[in-house]
């Protein structure tokens, strides 16, 4: 079994590609994004801003970074109707 097949199998990437998991992940990158440009001065707010892009836009386009990134699927709705939600 391949290591996408293994994570998209998993109850995280299940929950992950689930509406609430994409409710999570929007969540999660405006809070990035608002914590980097409150700290945009210092390093770490930086950071933040850049690492922001990662949950903004699985949230926004509900793609799974972590899938695609193993070489899986990108997309979280394709996800859930290969591996069942």
């Amino acid at each position: 079994m391949k290591t996408c097949d293994r994570f998209n199998s998993s109850g995280f990437s299940k929950w992950i590609n689930s509406g609430a998991g994409r409710a999570f992940r929007l969540c999660a990158g405006i809070l990035f994004l608002v914590l980097g440009i409150l700290h945009r001065d210092s390093p770490w707010g930086v950071a933040a801003l850049a690492w922001s892009f990662f949950p903004l836009t699985a949230g926004l386009f509900n793609i799974c970074w972590i899938s695609l990134v193993l070489g899986g699927p990108a997309s979280s709705a394709q996800i859930n109707r290969q591996f069942g939600k």
